[in-house]
């Protein structure tokens, strides 16, 4: 039998005043590092299995700040019945209101081989609302074939439209997924999305960190950082290498992997307008 659940999250300057979870998607409150609130959802079962219909709402309201991870990958399954329920639907929902900060964190997700899921994210934010958000997808576990992945994220920002990108890998995804154009060979991929009114006066310009990897600003106020590695590590340490800059505000120095293909330093007006 396929599981229905919803994980809800609500987020004020007071705290947390919805928290509530379903089936595979416990969340629970953790220590903040910083000002706000922070929640990791914590998987209670196997999931997403085929059939499996998963949604987490996140709404962080006006002035709020809030930071949500998760305590361990998440795992796209083949289905109890070998493929009998069709594919597994994960869909994430982000509101972000005014002078409000979501940092949106989970850890990876893995396509086991056989698998079929459909995930889709989207994000609704105000005009003065910030957003981190990192996506990490990694195709197999080790030593095996990917599943078939279908992945969507769009992005409004004070109702227009700022991002709107679509992703398929693995065996029924359009022809070209692994090749050159896309992964390369390469069987992890992933994104860092930064957005925040201050990049509407100080617009981000491109830039190559790296031979797979590339900082791309948005047409609006934010940057876009896309990369492919070889596992999962390898993808980390460069979102991470910019991500660390953006949350801590260490700007003095460049962290492994946050640098141009000739070994230059991203300049740092490139991250200091998030803050």
């Amino acid at each position: 039998m396929s599981v229905r659940a919803t994980a809800r999250i609500v987020a004020t300057r007071a705290g947390l005043p919805v928290l509530a979870g379903e089936g595979p998607l416990a969340v629970r409150r953790t220590r903040a590092e910083g000002p706000g609130s922070r929640v990791t959802v914590i998987g209670a079962m196997s999931a997403p299995l085929g059939g499996d219909r998963l949604a987490v709402e996140v709404a962080v309201r006006e002035g709020a700040r809030l930071t949500v991870d998760s305590a361990a990958a998440t795992v796209a399954l083949p289905g109890r019945l070998d493929g009998a329920e069709g594919p597994a639907h994960y869909d994430i929902r982000l509101t972000v209101a005014d002078d409000a900060r979501l940092n949106w964190l989970p850890q990876q997700l893995i396509s086991a081989y056989r698998s079929e899921l459909r995930m889709r994210t989207r994000v609704e934010l105000a005009a003065t609302a910030r957003l981190v958000l990192r996506e990490e997808q990694v195709l197999g576990r080790h030593g095996e074939p990917p599943g078939t992945l279908l992945s969507r994220l769009t992005v409004h920002r004070a109702g227009r439209p700022l991002l709107d990108q679509e992703s398929a890998y693995g065996p029924g995804a359009p022809g070209g997924w692994d090749g050159g154009a896309v992964l390369g060979g390469y069987r992890a991929a992933g994104q860092l999305l930064c957005v925040a009114p201050g990049f509407d006066e100080r617009p981000v310009e491109a830039w190559m960190l790296g031979s797979t990897a590339v900082l791309t600003p948005l047409a609006g106020p934010g940057f876009l950082v896309t990369a492919v590695a070889p596992d999962a590590l390898r993808l980390r340490r460069v979102l991470d290498g910019v991500l660390d800059r953006v949350l801590n505000g260490v700007l003095d120095g460049v962290p492994d992997g946050v640098r141009d293909e000739r070994g230059n330093d991203v300049p740092d007006e490139v991250l200091d307008a998030y803050r």
